[in-house]
C-alpha cells in the first residue's frame, strides 16, 4: 500500500464546498427511474443522461467525484471523450461501485449480506487501469424490532465484507468508500435507528482495524439517524442532526477524513436540510459532506423527461440542487432558498 496517494485522494473528495454524485445505478435501477419519466432505458439514453449530468456548467464547483456503474465507467460522451477523461478535465474524480448487491444471509431470515468479494482484486485492478481513483461497497442493514433485526451476526457479516473490500481497494491504490446503510424502511423510531447505526458503525471500524485498513485513506458513507418512513412520529431536522452527530462521535475515529452521507430515500430538501443542520452545529472531527444519488438527480430527471430539448433545463435543476448542498456543507443553506430557486 502506498499511503500518500490514498490520503490525498480521500482529502480531495471531501474538499470544502464539494461532495460526491452517486451515479452508480445498476441498469435495473436506472430502468425504474426512467419508467417514472416514461423514458426507455436504452444504452444510448443511459449514456445521454449521464453526459447531461457530467457536462452541467460549473458542476465541478459542487462535485468532487462521481461514483459510476461498470457500464458508465466504460462509456464515452457524444464527441468520443471517455467519461473518465471528461470528468478529469473538470477536476472531478471517477469512482466505481464494485459490490454485487445484497443476498439473504443464510441462517438469519430477513437479513442480508452483500456479495462480490470473489474476483474483486482483479476487478479493482482493471478499474484502476480504466482511471478510477476510488470505489464503493454498500451493505444493507434493516430494522425490525419485532423480528429482532438487526442481529449481531448480520451486522458482523456485513462489517467483515466491508473491511475485506476496503483492504483490497487500498492494495490496488483505490480509496474505499465504506457504506453500511441502516435503511429507512420500517415503522421504527429515531432511537431504534440510532441504536442500530451505532452498533453497525462500531463493528465496521473494529473490522477495518483488524484488516489493517488505513483510516486516513477511507471515506464513510452512512445513513443519517432518522425515523422509519412509516413511523407515526417523525423526528425534526434538529433532532436528526443531533442524534446523528451523537452517534458518530461515539463510533467514528477522528482519523477518518470525511463522512459523505447517503440520502437513503429522503427528499432532496430533507437531505439538504439535515446536512446543513449538522454542519451548523459546530466543528466536527471530520468533513461532513454528501454522496447523494436521488437527492441530487431527482429534479434533473423530472426536468429532462428523456427529451433532448430539455437538457439545459435538467442541467439547471441539477446545478441548483448541487449548489444548495454545497451551501449545506458550511451550514449556509436556508429553506427559503428552495422557493427562490
Amino acid at each position: 500500500m502506498n499511503a500518500d496517494p490514498l490520503v490525498r485522494t480521500a482529502a480531495e473528495l471531501v474538499s470544502p464546498d464539494r461532495g460526491i454524485l452517486a451515479a452508480d445505478e445498476s441498469n435495473s435501477t436506472i430502468a425504474n427511474r426512467f419508467d417514472d419519466i416514461d423514458t426507455e432505458s436504452s444504452l444510448d439514453n443511459r449514456r445521454a443522461y449521464r453526459e447531461l449530468l457530467f457536462t452541467t456548467p460549473d458542476m465541478e464547483r459542487y462535485v468532487s467525484g462521481v461514483i459510476l456503474y461498470d457500464e458508465t465507467l466504460r462509456q464515452e460522451a457524444a464527441d468520443g471523450t471517455p467519461f473518465v477523461q471528461l470528468l478529469a478535465s473538470k477536476g472531478v474524480q471517477a469512482g466505481i461501485k464494485v459490490d454485487q448487491g445484497p443476498q439473504p444471509l443464510a441462517g438469519y431470515p430477513g437479513e442480508m449480506v452483500t456479495e462480490g468479494l470473489t474476483g474483486l482484486r482483479e476487478r479493482l485492478k482493471e478499474y484502476a487501469d480504466l482511471g478510477a481513483s476510488f470505489a464503493k461497497w454498500r451493505a444493507v442493514i434493516e430494522i425490525d424490532p419485532d423480528a429482532g433485526i438487526p442481529t449481531a451476526a448480520g451486522i458482523d457479516a456485513n462489517a467483515h465484507a466491508l473491511a475485506r473490500y476496503a483492504a483490497l481497494c487500498q492494495e490496488q491504490g483505490l480509496v474505499p468508500i465504506v457504506e453500511p446503510e441502516v435503511v429507512m424502511e420500517g415503522s421504527h423510531d429515531l432511537a431504534a435507528c440510532e441504536a442500530a447505526t451505532e452498533h453497525s458503525l462500531a463493528t465496521v471500524f473494529e473490522h477495518l482495524r483488524r484488516f489493517g485498513v488505513l483510516l486516513e485513506g477511507v471515506l464513510l458513507k452512512p445513513n443519517m439517524v432518522v425515523s422509519g418512513k412509516t413511523c407515526p412520529t417523525q423526528a425534526s431536522v434538529d433532532e436528526v442532526a443531533a442524534a446523528t452527530l451523537r452517534c458518530f462521535r461515539r463510533t467514528v475515529p477522528a482519523a477518518v477524513p470525511g463522512i459523505v452521507f447517503l440520502s437513503g430515500g429522503q427528499s432532496p430538501q430533507d437531505a439538504t436540510a439535515h446536512l446543513n443542520a449538522m454542519n451548523a452545529m459546530g466543528p466536527s472531527p471530520w468533513e461532513l459532506s454528501y454522496s447523494y444519488g436521488r437527492a441530487l438527480q431527482q429534479p434533473a430527471l423530472a426536468a429532462w423527461l428523456g427529451k433532448p430539448q430539455n437538457v439545459e433545463a435538467a442541467q439547471r435543476a441539477f446545478g441548483q440542487r448541487a449548489r444548495l448542498n454545497s451551501l449545506a456543507r458550511s451550514g449556509a443553506y436556508d429553506a427559503s432558498m428552495e422557493l427562490a430557486a
